[in-house]
């Protein structure tokens, strides 16, 4: 099996959307989100800074004609949630017309991540909306969790509906069991009748080991009977992860790690998300690493 885009033209024809505020190591714009909703582009995505320094400070979320250029329309500070730090949010257009922002949140003083959930009735308001806890940890108690990719039930199959599922989530999830290898993730399912209260119903992918992804798996994008993650072979990799593919296998998933996988010229290339347009081309965001050490969001459209 193949990678479900043109390798070469995921890279060279991709445009820049934007550049981290300060080139250096540590310094990111990146782990975007998107949505495509009545002809219009709406990005979330996540500023860090360099560790010291606040890490990531804020998840912004922006609007654009063309899906290249973007407007802040929305931002939202990590003082808002009482944290140390912002992962990659996940933008969701509910089938009621409301918007939802999902921000990862990092436990102060801790390796614990969580998951609140922000609500509005227009992009604008997510900025000013209350935030609730919807993930306080993974499946077993304690551990950390945190950069969901959501989906409603289109497109997702049967996975969960023995749970009464509507709304199906992956997430990346951390063991916290050893303090010196908080860097080990997988992916874990989860299922949901409102897309509020989740119920963990298995693991979808595991590292593989001996294999560039060994040390840990994230999914990045769900599109159809693939998914594309984020995988890495040792702790000293966190942050420069590289994308692979994962295929659907009955009503799971199963990796390639033995398959073609994109890499920055630079270092890393990650968090891949990924809309499919009325026409089935497909409009790709990601984050890659840049010669200076930081990272930067581009974004590529190519054919479906």
């Amino acid at each position: 099996m193949t990678l479900p885009v043109d390798v070469d033209r995921f890279l060279a024809d991709a445009e820049l959307v934007l550049a981290p505020e300060d080139p250096r190591p540590g310094s990111w714009a990146g782990g975007p989100s998107a949505q495509f909703v009545a002809g219009t582009w709406w990005l979330a995505h996540r500023l860090r800074r360099p560790v010291g320094e606040g890490r990531g400070f804020a998840n912004v979320v922006s609007r654009s004609a063309d899906g290249v250029h973007f407007t802040p329309v929305a931002t939202v500070l990590r003082e808002s949630f009482a944290c140390d730090s912002l992962e990659r949010p996940a933008l969701v257009h509910t089938p009621e017309g409301r918007w939802r922002l999902y921000v990862s949140c990092a436990t102060p003083g801790t390796k614990h991540w969580r998951v609140d959930l922000l609500e509005a009735d227009t992009v604008e308001g997510l900025a000013g909306a209350p935030a609730r806890t919807v993930l306080g940890s993974g499946p077993v108690p304690g551990s950390a969790v945190k950069d969901p990719v959501i989906r409603h039930e289109g497109g997702v199959g049967g996975q969960g509906r023995e749970h009464g599922a509507r709304w199906h989530l992956w997430a990346s999830v951390h063991p916290l069991d050893d303090p010196d290898a908080t860097d080990r993730m997988t992916t874990e399912h989860a299922v949901s009748a409102d897309g509020v209260a989740w119920t963990w119903v298995d693991t979808a992918l595991t590292g593989t080991p001996g294999t560039w992804d060994a040390r840990g798996v994230r999914f990045a994008a769900v599109l159809g009977d693939w998914a594309l993650y984020d995988g890495r072979a040792s702790a000293a990799e966190n942050w420069e992860e590289r994308t692979g593919v994962a295929v659907r296998d009955g009503e799971g998933w199963r990796a390639l790690p033995d398959g073609p996988h994109l890499q920055g010229p630079d270092g890393g290339l990650r968090y891949a998300d990924a809309v499919e347009l009325p026409g089935g081309d497909v409009r790709w965001f990601y984050e890659i690493t840049r010669p200076d050490g930081a990272h930067e969001l581009r974004t590529v459209l190519l054919p479906g």
